[in-house]
């Protein structure tokens, strides 16, 4: 749902990077070199960018009860 602070596995600091990640693959360019731009080489801290969906608008119309 949201982009943790660090990634999961080895505790890199990567949610600063994710609103470039996502407005430059929204424009158009491909994942893998936006990754490469921003220094994103260990497998962990791509999958976890690669793998996350944006549902927090989605989420955010239900009430909880």
């Amino acid at each position: 749902m949201i982009i943790p602070i660090r990634c999961f596995s080895c505790g890199k600091p990567i949610a600063h990077l994710w609103e470039e990640f996502k407005k430059r693959v929204n424009s158009g360019e491909k994942a893998g070199k936006v990754l490469d731009s921003l220094g994103l080489e260990r497998y962990c801290c791509r999958a976890m960018f690669l793998g996350q969906e944006d549902y927090i608008e989605l989420v955010s119309k239900f009430k909880k009860s």
